[in-house]
């Protein structure tokens, strides 16, 4: 078996209440590595097309990437995968902590969840042992009550534990899965399609070592690795140390400053991903007041944009906070002792979640956002789509779409934490305007009408990022061409402007047609370019790196790969490897009818009409002729989505034509 793989993935039926091993195919590791990769070629070949996301013949696989449980740097991340019911189409989560490792030493390279118990139940694996047990008391606890009490209940404090809250068990379609407290996998609806199955809890450990092919070659990477990594800059901690300056004048310091691998890693270690919060809304990256407002404009640094600052999030750190095998530690766990907004023991909010309460909403208040970050992750709440939602609910009361008497009295006015604070409370409890809201801003602006739909920020139905595509068109670009839309993904990371990646564009299959981004001036280069960056993003992924470890470093993924394979291959073999995954998620799309040309920005993130204020003031992006390049050179339909037959045959899925595939019996 190849090194890194355990070689099967468990198969849990909740309506038959019984569970059974099954190998994977030795090619299958070959060509779709692992994590979403491995979830993506089971769930293509084993769940029927059409099934009801939350019906029981869906499937819920929870993934470690290939490199989980070896010890290499930063391969700590476990995804989520499934039928999104946010979308329609494909989902995957990624998410940090110590499960992933937990997975493997439980002896799988994957755990896939299908059927719908009648009760309410939590599933523990322990090696070869499997139970299914009642969670019928477990049932309206938020996911920090619910690992103390699984760890209590079976006296195993080893176990890996992720779960839902309340948002869950309700099936809001923003509910992610969650573990340790605030470790969350959220962003396609997952914590929906876990709560229909009546799944609570899925609790994991075991005392099996991953296999390596090459023991002491990789140790001796990681040992260099980290000698490297180990060592700061003076760039970097002048940087960390006058970061206050260097946000408060974003204009005036070269954007590539931190953009820089050893600024970067300083930042991070001193004030986590938001570290940048405060520049980006000067820079015009970090959207504010509904992706309407103008930077420091509206969201000036003197009492706003540095109050919801890094530096100012510091004041409430209390330790520091490591994913498994992670050298960076960028996490933190925060305290908020007295006052209203008491917070005990919380994983605290990074750059996403920061931004979405923060600017987007137009709040200054740090210690609400706190609490709130706390609040959704105990109910198992996407913090960052939450954001989004409550300034589209702003935006709505502002204009008058809606008013006092459907938010229960409160004023939704821009900034008015208090209002904030309760009306997640009623999104996490489905209660009045928080029914509609609790599914999603499309959902929602179907339901108000009255216009609204102008200024519901998202694509495909799931809501945009923290990051504005007219400061960066190739982030619009992902936003419509990732099979999960709304995702940063061609530039999430290794983003080009972050770690300054360059392809061998020879070895790698050479140039397509130019691509050129449009609005800002930023940067082009060929769709070829743009596509081959994507592939090395999925590959990073379904290894189980973190994309922040790429972000600071060079990773010798290429080398690690081999010596915990032992598969001696070049950069080419591993590239094709994420052209595959990002094919054959595609392929589901493209199979559940979902169709490119349906999945477009908001008029307002494309600039239409343009801002007359702040950074981004008359830009306008292009992402029709963007969209028209990338399909070409990625060798997509632009109308039903599938890959070209060419295509389909060079990456050796054929079974993925029209037509074509059959279905295998890996689910019951």
């Amino acid at each position: 078996m190849t090194g890194g793989c355990m070689g099967e993935v468990l198969v849990v039926n909740l309506s038959d209440c019984d569970s059974e091993k099954q190998e994977v195919p030795e090619d299958v590791y070959r060509d779709f590595i692992g994590g979403y990769g491995l979830g993506a070629w089971y769930i293509y070949r084993g769940q029927p097309k059409g099934v009801d996301p939350m019906g029981d013949k869906a499937v819920l696989g929870f993934l470690p990437g290939l490199l989980g449980g070896t010890s290499v740097p930063f391969s700590g991340r476990f995804m989520i995968a499934g039928k999104s019911p946010l979308t329609g189409g494909w989902g995957d989560s990624n998410g940090g902590g110590h499960l992933s490792p937990a997975i493997k030493a439980a002896g799988y390279d994957g755990i896939f969840v299908t059927g719908v118990s009648p009760d309410p139940v939590y599933v523990v694996i322990r090696g070869k042992k499997v139970e299914i047990k009642s969670a019928s008391h477990l049932w309206g606890k938020d996911t920090v009550e619910t690992e103390e009490i699984i760890r209590r209940e079976t006296g195993d404090p080893r176990l890996r534990v992720a779960c839902i809250g309340p948002a869950g068990e309700k099936r809001s379609l923003l509910s992610g899965v969650v573990t340790e407290g605030g470790k969350s996998a959220s962003g396609s609806g997952l914590g929906a399609v876990m709560g229909s199955k009546g799944l609570k809890a899925l609790a994991v450990s075991g005392r099996r070592e991953t296999p390596l092919a090459r023991a002491l070659e990789l140790g001796e990477l990681n040992r260099h690795y980290l000698d490297g990594y180990g060592r700061s800059s003076y760039l970097g901690r002048a940087a960390a140390r006058r970061i206050r300056i260097l946000s408060s004048l974003p204009r005036f310091v070269p954007s590539r400053l931190w953009r820089k691998a050893p600024v970067l890693k300083e930042l991070l270690r001193a004030y986590g991903t938001a570290a940048w919060t405060t520049a980006a809304v000067g820079l015009g990256d970090c959207p504010v007041g509904n992706f309407a407002g103008g930077g420091f404009v509206d969201f000036p640094f003197n009492g706003r944009a540095g109050a919801v600052s890094g530096w100012e999030l510091e004041r409430y750190r209390v330790r520091r906070y490591h994913c498994h095998d992670c050298p960076l530690g960028c996490g933190g766990i925060y305290v908020l002792e007295e006052g209203p907004y008491a917070v005990e023991q919380s994983l605290g909010p990074g750059y996403r979640a920061l931004a979405a309460l923060g600017p987007d909403c137009m709040c200054s208040d740090l210690k609400a956002i706190l609490y709130m970050n706390d609040l959704l992750n105990r109910a198992c709440m996407d913090v960052e789509a939450a954001g989004v939602v409550l300034s589209f609910a702003m935006e709505c009361f502002e204009k008058g779409v809606i008013s006092t008497a459907d938010t229960g009295g409160l004023e939704l006015t821009w900034g008015n934490s208090r209002a904030m604070v309760e009306m997640a409370r009623k999104m996490i409890r489905r209660e009045g305007l928080g029914e509609i809201l609790a599914d999603g801003v499309d959902r929602a602006a179907l339901s108000l009408g009255k216009g609204c739909e102008e200024w519901a920020m998202s694509a495909g139905g799931n809501e945009l990022a923290m990051h504005d595509p007219r400061r960066d068109p190739a982030v619009g670009l992902s936003y419509v061409v990732e099979p999960v839309p709304g995702r940063v993904g061609i530039y999430g990371a290794p983003r080009a402007e972050v770690q300054e990646l360059e392809f061998d564009m020879e070895e790698a299959g050479g140039l397509a047609p130019e691509f050129t981004g449009g609005g800002g001036g930023e940067r082009e280069g060929s769709g070829r370019a743009l596509a081959l960056r994507n592939h090395w993003s999925r590959l990073l992924d379904c290894s189980g790196l973190c994309r922040l470890g790429a972000a600071t470093s060079e990773l010798p993924l290429v080398e690690w790969l081999n010596a915990v394979t032992g598969w001696d291959r070049d950069f080419a073999f591993y590239l094709e490897a994420g052209e595959r995954i990002d094919a054959i998620r595609q392929c589901f799309n493209a199979r559940e009818g979902i169709r490119p040309e349906n999945i477009g920005l908001p008029n307002r993130a494309r600039g239409v009409p343009p801002l007359e204020k702040g950074p981004l003031a008359g830009v306008t992006i292009d992402i029709e002729s963007s969209l028209h390049a990338y399909h070409e050179a990625i060798e997509y339909d632009p109308e039903k989505g599938w890959p070209s037959e060419r295509k389909l045959r060079r990456l050796g899925m054929v079974w993925c034509l029209p037509g074509k595939g059959q279905r295998m019996q890996f689910f019951r």
